[in-house]
């Protein structure tokens, strides 16, 4: 047994420990009143399945619910509640139909042949086909023109004298089945074919026939100068046309009356005016198996026959001939075959 204990004069009894804690427990029942006041006002939402912690085979495969045209509702939400589902928003894919006829263009301000080719999706060479002389003017639109524009690539052919579906599919390097199947041609099981009757000849090609002016094959004279293949810009300027299937040259334009120079050493064998189209046209032969054409020239500056050194002054650009502007047509021939200038320019 503890001896009893003494208190001084300033000695206190001891706190009760329910006491000294009120403080605390008082603390934590008010907020626990607190957070169970506020879990009775939210609204019961319903828990979707992807957030439950558990999930029964059955839900996990059976399919989605149907929309229905009345949102759906639930009875344990508050009247101001819908759940919300995303509706379905048909999106049809209207596949691009071929054009089936011929249709008539008039050439407005700005258009090129390439520029028409590709807004109706046809080759260039198949509006210059079908559009007589154009053929051999690529360059030569006019505003107000009209086009005929095929549905397809091919060829625009009337039908002469003679012609068989066989010979044409041969010439223009289709099959005859090509020919005869393509519905606007409306042919029968026969294929025959009516003298003046139009055509379309599905991914059909033309021929390409060349406007060699046989001219120069006259012999040179015996201190001709001969070139040396290293050929150079007979005009200065900028390329408006380049070199393609219909048009195998290049046009620099360039103003009225600028000079344009020999290419290359050689010798003089046409010098005036050519009726096919060209204008005034210079044609030089080289001596080595190439000859270059200058055309649509304002004034010549040389005659034929004359021996001519590269670099020399012939004559001025202009635009005359089938031309619609100022600039200089420069061909390059190898032996029969034109050849593409920008290959042998620096």
């Amino acid at each position: 047994m503890s001896p009893p204990r003494f208190r001084g004069p300033n000695d206190e009894p001891p706190t009760p420990f329910w006491q000294r804690f009120s403080t605390h427990i008082l603390l934590v029942a008010i907020v626990l009143a607190g957070l169970f006041a506020a879990r009775e006002r939210l609204p019961h939402w319903p828990v979707s399945r992807s957030v439950r912690a558990a999930a029964t085979p059955a839900e996990m495969t059976a399919p989605a619910p149907r929309p229905s045209a009345t949102p759906a509702r639930s009875a344990d939400l508050p009247p101001y509640t819908a759940v919300l589902i995303r509706a379905a928003v048909p999106h049809t894919i209207i596949p691009e139909r071929p054009r089936l006829e011929i249709i008539t263009y008039t050439v407005q301000a700005g258009d090129t042949v390439f520029g028409l080719a590709e807004r109706f999706g046809i080759s260039p060479e198949t509006i210059l086909w079908a559009n007589g002389d154009l053929e051999y003017h690529p360059d030569d639109l006019r505003i107000g023109q009209e086009l005929i524009i095929l549905p397809v690539s091919g060829v625009y052919h009337e039908v002469k004298a003679g012609d068989t579906l066989e010979r044409l599919a041969e010439k223009y390097q289709v099959t005859p089945e090509a020919i005869r199947n393509y519905p606007l041609n409306r042919l029968g099981a026969g294929g025959e074919l009516n003298v003046g009757q139009k055509l379309i000849i599905p991914d059909g090609v033309k021929p390409y026939v060349p406007r060699r002016l046989h001219r120069f094959d006259a012999a040179l004279p015996a201190n001709a100068p001969k070139g040396s293949g290293a050929f150079i810009w007979p005009a200065q300027g900028h390329i408006t046309q380049g070199y393609w299937s219909l048009h195998r040259a290049v046009d620099i334009g360039a103003g009225t009356g600028a000079p344009v120079y020999a290419s290359d050493s050689g010798c003089v064998v046409f010098a005036g005016w050519d009726d096919t189209g060209y204008g005034n046209l210079i044609i030089i032969n080289h001596g080595n198996g190439f000859v270059t054409y200058y055309a649509h020239l304002s004034k010549i500056l040389i005659s034929a026959g004359t021996p001519i050194a590269r670099g020399a002054k012939i004559g001025l650009v202009g635009s005359t001939g089938r031309s619609t502007g100022s600039h200089l047509h420069f061909e390059i021939w190898q032996r029969d075959v034109q050849r593409n200038p920008l290959g042998f320019l620096p």
